[in-house]
């Protein structure tokens, strides 16, 4: 991914690619619909599944189709450089934020005592906490 790509715009055809893709498949959603009592569902799944399918192609083949492939392929290339922790470091990490959690919520809980007794003390309601 460090390497410079230079990379032509999506011209009128891979506009139009683009728009028939988008078209096939919203087609095959509204042809999903429109089956629905006339057809077998096996039948309404096929449209709808070669519709999505069809339209995916029509994208693969554009400009942008290839370039959603090359990010793609570049992504998972990139997911094998990331350091996962090991068992041990994820539960040790997960031990001290739930421990963070108890001491900041006994904290906050002090300050909420706290300026409850100073605001009834400075109101003279006599119920300080």
């Amino acid at each position: 991914m460090n390497e410079v790509v230079k990379q032509e715009g999506a011209g009128p055809a891979d506009t139009a690619k683009l728009v028939a893709a988008i078209l096939v498949a919203a087609g095959g959603v509204v042809a999903f619909y429109w089956l629905k009592g006339g057809q077998e569902n096996w039948v309404r799944w096929l449209v709808f599944v070669g519709a999505l399918l069809l339209g995916g192609l029509i994208f693969a083949f554009s400009q942008q189709g290839r370039t959603f492939w090359k990010f793609a392929l570049d992504s998972r290339i990139e997911l094998y450089k990331v350091f996962w922790p090991t068992r041990n470091e994820t539960l040790v990490t997960t031990l001290v934020v739930f421990g963070f959690v108890v001491i900041m919520g006994l904290f906050f809980w002090l300050v909420d005592m706290f300026l409850a007794w100073a605001t009834g003390s400075l109101l003279g309601s006599g119920t300080g906490g």
